[in-house]
């Protein structure tokens, strides 16, 4: 993920900032407690393409 992109990209629901997790290929917003998942090198930024977070991953 490119480290400029990332400082770019925010919550499309919050408008809130984004975590990178590069194991999981994930952009993470812990205030909408939503994960939106990277394909092909690609953040997906749509709302019904998200993960909802467990709540031990956004506390």
């Amino acid at each position: 993920m490119d480290p400029k992109l990332l400082e770019l990209l925010v919550c499309p629901v919050t408008k809130g900032p984004l975590v990178y997790d590069r194991e999981r290929q994930e952009l993470i917003s812990k205030t909408a407690r939503l994960a939106y998942p990277i394909r092909d090198g690609i953040p997906v930024m749509l709302e019904e393409e998200a993960r909802k977070l467990a709540p031990s991953e956004y506390e």
